[in-house]
């Protein structure tokens, strides 16, 4: 039995998240990955850190390499022995030349394996809300390419009753004259959908005779789907992705790399274009000593107060690296939020206090009706935070024991886009308001929104001069995000 050297990935037609499950398992194994223009390259984080990835995407006037130099580099990786991977946007069967390239691996005798991927085609009608076929308006659609509409016999396309175009943003003038020459009508419902399932989809509706024009007036660009039919009218009813509350809103997320997906993902399901820019780095504690002789006494404790995730996370890493575990622990625990106490959830450990605002004025005034004179507290936070907890909480009678737990320092390397214009930058902390400033200068937020968790971030942001346009009620990930939807209209 040949086992495929080389498999074939549909990478679908742009929402990393529509790839198939067979399709990232491959890419986690895969030695070499050649990749095109419209696969998604968020795709190629699924990929081991020791994968080669190589870029041979093709535009219209652009090509990295020649269609003969790809399939030439396929069956050289194949023939050494490495496990590769051609990722291609939307199905590799369709307009993806994936016959060619497996046509040649063949003639080789190299093994393959195609995987199907969503066409552009299938995801386009589905984010613009355009079915396909409809019951009620059509039974039948013809795919067909528009690079060279001469070779077409336009009289048989027009005879379907919905008309999927490829690749004829550039030819769609031609095409629509010639489908109205072969008995067409010009009034017939058209629509051009470029980047179609991103967060920067657009689509341009019109007819059959004025969608050209309208096409060129807005400068649309590839990759563009056109769709001819009577089933463009149901879009303005089931177009449920550009009705998203934050669809065509460019958001910068400043967390710390390892804590933005959570955010990214759901302001992304809400239709958001998401860019990832990390102004902090969470890091180990310069200076364990102080904690892990606290760890070696935890029985002692009546309370444990942690303030972030980020502190019960190396709080439990720094504990499974000693002798103790959990069983040790005695105390009651006080969480400053829903965060955290999910974090001390996911650990089995139910939580004793929660303020009813997220913030350190709040947890004193929960403590402010429990005993708490002589009471030994422990709080594991970040190098640098106020000392409000402690202080005050002394003031009353307890001992606390502040222990490092872990660092938040600038980020390094932080990247800016030259063609990045947000309209959001959203801050979750005064260090990520802090380090934005001084790593990127308070310029790149000309013309953007400021979004902050709470007060204190949005008291940092104004102590640097800037305007913060909305303050998350509560002060959470999520109440930053409903303040967002708020007061965001899509674009149209």
């Amino acid at each position: 039995m040949k086992i495929p050297r080389v498999i074939l990935v549909g990478a679908g037609p742009g929402d990393p998240g529509l790839v198939t499950v067979r399709g990232l398992e491959c890419l986690r194994r895969a030695d070499i990955i050649l990749y095109d223009h419209l696969a998604a390259p968020a795709l190629l984080a699924f990929a081991r850190p020791e994968a080669q990835t190589i870029y041979v995407g093709k535009k219209r006037a652009e090509h990295a390499l020649t269609q003969q130099q790809i399939n030439d580099l396929l069956i050289e990786h194949a023939r050494a022995g490495r496990r590769v991977v051609r990722l291609k946007g939307g199905d590799p069967f369709l307009f993806g030349r994936g016959g060619e390239e497996v046509e040649a691996l063949a003639d080789a005798g190299i093994p393959f394996e195609v995987v199907p991927g969503v066409s552009s085609a299938m995801g386009a009608a589905a984010y613009a809300g355009i079915p396909l076929t409809h019951r009620e308006h059509t039974s039948a659609v013809t795919f067909v390419t528009g690079h060279e509409p001469g070779k077409i016999d336009w009289t048989r396309v027009g005879a379907s009753e919905t008309i999927v175009v490829f690749m004829g943003l550039v030819t769609c003038g031609e095409i629509s004259q010639r489908l109205i020459a072969a008995g067409r009508s010009p009034d017939t419902p058209a629509a051009a959908i470029r980047w179609a399932t991103r967060r920067d989809q657009r689509t341009l509706q019109g007819t059959l005779a004025d969608l050209p024009g309208k096409i060129t007036q807005a400068g649309l660009k590839p990759p563009t789907l056109i769709v001819i039919g009577e089933v463009v009218r149901l879009s303005a009813k089931l177009n449920w992705f550009e009705q998203l509350p934050l669809f065509g809103q460019t958001v910068v997320v400043t967390r710390a790399r390892e804590q933005a997906p959570g955010l990214s993902a759901r302001l992304a399901e809400l239709g958001a274009q998401v860019v990832e820019i990390p102004t902090i780095q969470i890091e180990p504690a310069s200076d364990y000593r102080p904690l892990d002789a606290a760890l070696a006494r935890l029985e002692s404790f009546d309370w444990l107060i942690f303030t972030s995730s980020n502190g019960v996370r190396f709080f439990l890493e720094r504990l499974d690296a000693s002798a103790r575990d959990l069983r040790a622990l005695r105390a009651r625990i006080c969480a400053i939020g829903p965060a955290t106490a999910a974090a001390l959830a996911a650990l089995h450990l139910k939580v004793d206090l929660i303020p009813e605002e997220y913030v350190a004025e709040s947890v004193l005034q929960a403590f402010e009706k429990i005993p708490i004179e002589g009471a030994r507290i422990l709080l594991p936070r970040a190098a640098a935070a106020r000392d409000l907890i402690p202080a005050e909480l002394e003031k009353r009678g307890a001992r606390v024991q502040v222990v490092e737990a872990y660092r938040t320092v600038p980020a390094r390397d932080v990247p800016w886009p030259a063609d990045l214009h947000p309209d959001w930058v959203l801050f979750t902390s005064s260090s990520t308001v802090e380090n934005f400033v001084a790593l990127l200068g308070p310029e790149r937020l000309q013309g953007a929104s400021i979004g902050s968790i709470g007060p204190i971030t949005s008291a940092t942001a104004r102590r640097l001069d800037l305007e913060v346009t909305v303050e998350a009620s509560p002060h959470t990930i999520q109440g930053l995000i409903d303040a967002l939807c708020a007061c965001t209209e899509p674009r149209p």
